[in-house]
């Protein structure tokens, strides 16, 4: 017998409401306490489900952080392109698409730290790390949109150097030693580095 068509969108519409409430939970809880503190078993009673079905949408607590970052990173990134197009100056559309995502990363520092660390550790088959590898490389493909309004610059080059500008930007987000700095001081610390780095660069530095 094949499963009526309503039955199969009332499935999908209650996985995502299921979900919400998961992420919506986890989140809260998160940001109160900081991931190490919060217990799965605590996630799953303010969603309002049993542990059981908790582990059907994520596995580990790593997870779940991953669940919670991912959708705020997105939402960072999409921030970040918008306002990229309307900076006309490359290096300062390029900066325009790394705040908000640092912001979005140090709102909560523990939590910031844990989501890169699973990035770079985690499974890359797993979904929620997949989901963060490829907004990984959707930031990138951002700052080589940027990048290329300079007809000096080929794709292949700008592919790389964008990928350089990422890591730059991850390593000074992950760094113990910049645990106890501000949104600000990272950002300056990412700038002076991507400035001396893009070769648009050299262009402005008389103004610097």
């Amino acid at each position: 017998m094949s499963v009526a068509p309503q039955s199969v969108g009332r499935r999908e519409r209650n996985k995502q409401h299921k979900l919400d409430r998961i992420t919506a939970a986890a989140a809260e809880l998160f940001a109160e306490h900081g991931v190490d503190e919060v217990t799965t078993q605590q996630i799953a009673d303010k969603a309002d489900i049993g542990t059981g079905t908790l582990f059907l949408y994520a596995k580990t607590k790593g997870e779940l952080l991953l669940l919670v970052q991912n959708s705020s990173y997105a939402d960072a990134l999409a921030k970040g392109r918008t306002a990229a197009e309307a900076i006309p100056d490359i290096f300062d559309a390029v900066m325009a698409i790394i705040r908000p995502v640092v912001e979005c990363n140090r709102k909560q520092i523990d939590n910031g730290r844990t989501y890169l660390r699973e990035i770079v550790f985690g499974d890359p088959e797993e979904p929620q790390h997949r989901d963060a590898l490829g907004l990984s490389v959707r930031t990138e493909a951002a700052i080589v949109d940027v990048l290329m309004r300079d007809p000096r610059l080929e794709h292949r080059n700008a592919a790389t150097l964008a990928h350089i500008v990422s890591a730059i930007m991850f390593l000074s987000m992950a760094a113990t030693i910049n645990i106890s700095k501000s949104v600000d001081e990272i950002l300056a610390e990412i700038s002076e580095q991507i400035y001396l780095l893009l070769p648009i660069g050299g262009t402005r530095r008389s103004a610097h």
